[in-house]
């Protein structure tokens, strides 16, 4: 490689702690349910958890997170809380990391 070729640079540069925290957030296998269960639309808690099968505690927290982290949308109507995801990239996202998880585990000759 020349000296004289110019250092390669990484668009994300400067915003490794926001992506990190993103990544954490995604790295629960619960929340990318959440995330997937509210992709299509609003839906409440009561639905979430209906849905996945989780408890209504465990999905409060999760939603918690992924609101934090700005991955889903909450809006209050009357009573009710509605959650969606805040961003269609996302699935894109998502589908890109399952892709790539999908390929090196194939590779992967031992554990």
């Amino acid at each position: 490689m020349s000296r004289n070729k110019a250092k390669q640079t990484i668009p994300f540069d400067g915003h490794f702690q926001a992506l990190a925290s993103v990544a954490k957030t995604l790295s629960d296998e619960n929340r990318l349910r959440i995330l997937m269960c509210v992709s299509d639309g609003k839906k409440s808690v009561s639905r979430i958890v209906e849905e996945l099968g989780l408890s209504q505690p465990l999905v409060s927290h999760h939603l918690k997170e992924l609101k934090r982290t700005l991955l889903v949308n909450v809006e209050r109507s009357g009573p009710f809380i509605y959650y969606e995801i805040s961003d269609k990239r996302i699935i894109k996202i998502l589908q890109s990391l399952s892709d790539l998880a999908t390929d090196l585990l194939a590779r992967r000759e031992t554990f």
